[in-house]
């Protein structure tokens, strides 16, 4: 495409030469010429001061040099983002219709244009949504709904009684509606299951990543709400509600019955113990481990998480302990010379 095409498409400041042929897009490190690149901070414009790239995004008021045309906006992440899909290849997706080796109840129920792939099983009473496609190997179990425009990858496993929204990305290896982990114990520690007799339920515009897992709930739902996004290996456990929006990044483990608040960020390896809130807009930073609840807007790091602000007191005397150290044996070693009188 024409620079000037791209810059129109996505109502950018074009700086630079607009007839410049753009046939990709690439980081501002690896961009070679006839590639467009972007710049969103400025810890990027010594990089972007010596990219090979036809063309860079950048903030509005960006003021470093750059070697290449500029297209100005107010957001390039979500800009470049656009652009991206512009020069992706279509995505390879099953034929449309039902593949002859997957097996379908007769009271299944699939809406217009769904695409099922090979060895696919969609168990009695199941409904797929209009235009949802399902790869490989996919498992629907009884009474699931899937919503309209689901993208569903190979083997993922989707349990009975399921509610999943519109537009829905999962993939591979994703596990929706497994038991939760719930057991009773007698006098000597023998553990008995606790029957798990609750759904999962899907909002719409989730994406759940590779290998992840949701548990049913107890009794009730656990609930997944709108255009949450959920990195790969995550565990979600039963009878937790995730609000709206929230992030939860790879290798997180929430106990059951959190309540993670709307907008919330759970860095990678954060670990919730059970029955806790998380407020709206909080974040946890890495591999902090939540044993409290935390207000709305918090910014939470360490392990037991803190404030942030705390956190960084209490790291900062803690990089101080050798040096403590010394100090208190030479105060112990003056000590013991005036008591002894030397």
């Amino acid at each position: 495409m024409k620079l000037r095409e791209i810059a129109e498409r996505i109502n950018a400041d074009l700086e630079g030469d607009g007839e410049i042929e753009i046939r990709g897009v690439a980081g501002v490190r690896e961009a070679e010429p006839g590639e467009l690149t972007f710049a969103a901070q400025p810890r990027y414009a010594a990089a972007l001061a010596e990219t090979r790239a036809s063309a860079a995004l950048v903030p509005s008021d960006w003021t470093r040099p750059a070697p290449c045309a500029l297209l100005r906006v107010e957001r390039p992440e979500s800009a470049f983002a656009r652009i991206a899909e512009l020069f992706a290849p279509p995505p390879a997706r099953p034929a449309l219709g039902v593949h002859p080796t997957a097996v379908v109840a007769p009271d299944a129920r699939l809406g217009a244009d769904v695409r099922i792939g090979p060895h696919c099983v969609i168990e009695s009473g199941a409904e797929i949504g209009d235009r949802s496609v399902l790869f490989a190997q996919v498992y629907v179990g009884r009474k699931t709904r899937i919503g309209p425009d689901a993208l569903i990858y190979p083997q993922v496993v989707i349990r009975e009684r399921i509610r999943i929204g519109a537009r829905v990305i999962l993939h591979g290896g994703v596990v929706l509606g497994a038991d939760g982990f719930g057991y009773t114990a007698d006098a000597l520690g023998v553990r008995t299951k606790i029957p798990q007799n609750g759904t999962v339920v899907l909002g719409d515009d989730v994406e759940i990543g590779a290998n992840s897992c949701v548990d049913r709930a107890r009794f009730g739902r656990t609930l997944i709400g709108n255009g949450v996004k959920i990195d790969n290996l995550v565990q979600i456990a039963h009878n937790c509600v995730i609000g709206d929006h929230a992030v939860i990044v790879a290798q997180a483990g929430i106990a059951g019955s959190v309540a993670v608040g709307a907008r919330a960020t759970l860095a990678g390896q954060v670990g919730v113990a059970g029955h806790l809130t998380i407020g709206e807009g909080a974040t946890i930073g890495a591999q902090a481990g939540v044993t409290k609840d935390v207000p709305p807007g918090a910014f939470y790091l360490g392990g037991p998480a803190e404030p942030a602000a705390e956190f960084a007191k209490t790291h900062a005397l803690v990089r101080r302990l050798g040096e403590y150290r010394q100090r208190l044996a030479d105060l112990e070693k003056r000590l013991a010379r005036l008591e002894s009188g030397a």
